[in-house]
């Protein structure tokens, strides 16, 4: 049985544990309304390019670009897995993880097998997991989202067209959270390049092309859209990811703060009995020392 010395000392180092998660809580809910607003002012730019291209890669002058024209042979597969740089944000690292490595070993299975699946790491969490686990780790980027810039999009945006340009990689996949609302973040899977891959898709369910009138010639544009287009891509993902991280961080301090604050209710209890159960011990033996004392006298 726990003495009341050991019970105060749990309720010690509880109480300063809540201290910790509420303060984190704050500092989480602080940074999630900034990262909220970048995020938001973000998405109508990114939603806008990626409808443009969609239409403008329809037309058959540009489906002959490097980064339009799907491959005839998909030899080797480039796979972004944007995550956090800490802990302590719930499900929100585990659960990203768990379905990287589910698309590894399902849809690019084949590339992995064969060493041809090239992994881009953003975020310290995924860096050091697939690292430790001896996977083929093209680029990792630790660290990001302590400071993050649109320098360090403009990093990766540039090893993911260099690479594709170059043949080292034929498909580029990208995993990452997105901000859903503050309690849940949702898991997206987005093709980069090709490009038309990408878009036909949304064609088909949009089901609507636009006419343009291209000026100078829809070639030229397209080679300065579709740089755009990736760093916009990775930007957003980025943002999202960020604010998806402090809403489920928040989350998860605030479960913690109150289940701390359950504990200790638990604990006061059980301290109390355990101090009533002494003092009334020691009332017994007050009484029987007295009992003891009458009687010899």
């Amino acid at each position: 049985m726990a003495t009341l010395r050991d019970i105060r000392s749990r309720i010690k180092g509880v109480k300063n544990t809540q201290q910790i998660t509420k303060a984190m809580k704050m500092v989480a809910a602080a940074k999630l309304r900034r990262a909220q607003e970048s995020m938001l002012a973000s998405r109508p730019y990114s939603a806008k390019i990626k409808a443009l291209l969609a239409d403008l890669v329809q037309d058959e002058r540009v489906q002959e670009h490097p980064l339009v024209k799907p491959r005839a042979e998909i030899k080797s597969v480039a796979l972004v897995v944007i995550t956090a740089d800490r802990g302590l944000c719930g499900s929100f690292n585990s659960n990203l993880i768990k379905n990287a490595v589910r698309l590894i070993n399902g849809e690019l299975a084949p590339w992995h097998q064969s060493g041809n699946l090239h992994l881009i790491t953003i975020g310290r969490v995924g860096s050091e997991f697939f690292k430790k686990r001896g996977y083929k780790v093209s680029l990792a980027k630790p660290g990001v989202f302590g400071h993050l810039s649109m320098s360090e999009a403009k990093s990766i945006q540039y090893h993911l067209s260099s690479g594709y340009l170059a043949g080292t990689f034929d498909r580029i996949v990208l995993i990452s959270n997105e901000f859903k609302n503050v309690m849940t973040p949702r898991l997206a899977v987005h093709q980069l390049l090709p490009v038309l891959q990408l878009t036909e898709t949304q064609e088909e369910k949009s089901g609507i092309l636009a006419d343009y009138i291209f000026e100078p010639d829809p070639v030229q544009i397209i080679q300065k859209l579709i740089p755009m287009y990736l760093l916009q891509q990775v930007w957003q993902s980025l943002l999202e990811s960020f604010a998806a991280e402090q809403g489920a961080r928040m989350s998860a301090m605030d479960a913690a703060t109150e289940n701390a604050k359950e504990l200790l209710r638990t604990l006061t209890l059980n301290y109390n009995r355990v101090r009533q159960a002494a003092i009334t011990k020691e009332i017994l033996e007050i009484i029987s020392g007295a009992e003891s004392l009458s009687k010899s006298s």
